[in-house]
């Protein structure tokens, strides 16, 4: 059962480093660096993050396809695998509608852009020269100086049932947004599996469920620390495929429509962040991680919460819930 450990985004860059370390240290078997706009650069943060470690895969979680051309995105990848070979996985989606409408660069066709930036990504990574015109991108005889010695995987953030389905087609794995239920996990492991059938892959795909995650021995303190990210993230998301899942897209969007972050943050049921987050004393963290695995995750990563409570929350997971759940594989 792989535990990953997302960092960026809130956290500050400068302590990137040396929660880094700790988490190698403590057993983690993934580290996961977010791009939320506008916090912390997510290559960038994977670079200090690699260089701050020895073994661990580290890998961009996720980076739009909208805010870098392909063959950019593809030299950053490059340079990250040569310099750390075997450790480096690349995430690639859409990003956060509102984000990507504050810097106009919503696509018309979501789904053309993240196919035709995955499927050019993995041609350059392989040293393949491109000279194309897609409905988004265009390359000009475009060739990779320093590919690759090795196959790097890209991954494909998801939520909807045809952005999964398009991941199992053309990508290594799926990154599944923070605030899914799992039900929503197991719902979304099959669309993928649907996507892998009709492109007729026989190869691995690999399922990583991102968690916004509190932990604490005092279960009602680490319920009230999932209140505010919860409410940011589902805000920022709106009603979507992890709301109409969880059956909550209504009851957002009038939450949404009444005040915003504030009211939802006021007025979620605790059940919310029972099924949407993972929170409460370790034992209790230990078993909703076993839950998603049980349902199709590969690996779960924690973005912990607060931020600032980040090397707190990673001691305590090293040291009383991975080994519930090695105990336990």
């Amino acid at each position: 059962m792989a535990v990953g450990l997302i960092l960026g985004s809130h956290i500050p860059p400068e302590r990137i480093r040396s929660v880094a370390r700790r988490a190698e240290e403590g057993g983690f078997d993934e580290l996961w660096l977010a791009e939320d706009y506008f916090f912390t650069g997510g290559v960038s943060a994977a670079a200090i993050a690699l260089g701050a470690t020895e073994r661990i895969r580290v890998g961009l979680g996720v980076v739009s396809a909208m805010v870098r051309h392909p063959a950019v995105l593809a030299m950053e990848l490059a340079t990250l695998s040569r310099s750390f070979p075997g450790r480096v996985v690349g995430g690639i989606g859409l990003g956060v509608p509102a984000w990507m409408r504050q810097m106009a660069v919503l696509p018309r066709s979501p789904l053309t852009a993240v196919r035709e930036c995955v499927t050019s990504v993995k041609a350059l990574l392989r040293g393949e020269t491109l000279d194309r015109e897609g409905q988004v991108y265009t390359f000009r005889d475009v060739r990779l100086v320093h590919p690759p010695g090795e196959r790097v995987p890209v991954h494909v953030g998801a939520s909807g049932p045809r952005m999964l389905r398009l991941s199992g087609a053309v990508a290594d794995g799926s990154i599944l947004s923070v605030g899914a239920s799992v039900a929503y996990v197991r719902w979304a492991r099959e669309r993928i599996e649907e996507g892998r059938e009709e492109a007729d892959r026989g190869d691995d795909h690999r399922v990583t469920a991102f968690a916004l995650y509190s932990v604490d021995a005092d279960a009602e303190r680490a319920f009230d620390q999932m209140r505010k990210p919860l409410a940011f993230y589902k805000a920022a998301g709106g009603p979507n495929a992890l709301t109409d899942a969880y059956g909550i897209s209504e009851v957002l969007s009038d939450m949404l429509a009444r005040g915003g972050e504030e009211v939802v943050a006021a007025e979620m049921p605790d059940r919310w962040i029972e099924d949407l987050a993972i929170a409460g004393d370790p034992a209790t963290c230990a078993e909703r991680i076993r839950a998603y695995h049980r349902v199709g995750a590969d690996s779960v990563a924690l973005f912990p919460m607060p931020s600032d409570d980040t090397e707190r929350l990673v001691e305590i997971t090293a040291s009383e819930v991975l080994p519930r759940l090695a105990s336990s594989a």
